[in-house]
């Protein structure tokens, strides 16, 4: 059984006892917390499409625990002018482990 939900306006295809990768989510480490935004069912072949979203659908889920994504360098240059600039970035994630969900 696998379902798409919307979480922090992004669509993400979550399936029982996997773990995730998300943006860093507004809960503490070791928190449960609930999904209501299923777009998408599909258990055992049976496909149940939202419209925008399925009633009474959830998913239960608890952050394992938050970390930071790898760095992405970001360089940039102008030719003959003597202009360089590098930066670096890295996202802030939340490790989500998938417990439930609730057809």
């Amino acid at each position: 059984m696998y379902a798409v939900v919307n979480l922090l306006g992004k669509q993400i295809v979550v399936e029982e006892g996997k773990t995730i990768l998300v943006d860093r989510l507004p809960h503490e480490e070791g928190t449960s917390f609930s999904m209501d935004n299923v777009l998408f069912l599909s258990e055992d072949g049976n496909v149940k499409i939202g419209a925008p979203t399925l009633s009474g659908t959830t998913v239960e889920a608890k952050i394992v625990r938050h970390t930071k994504g790898d760095k992405v360098l970001v360089f940039k240059k102008k030719r003959r002018k003597g202009y360089r600039k590098m930066a670096g970035h890295r996202q802030h994630l939340s490790l989500v482990s998938i417990e439930k969900i609730k057809a």
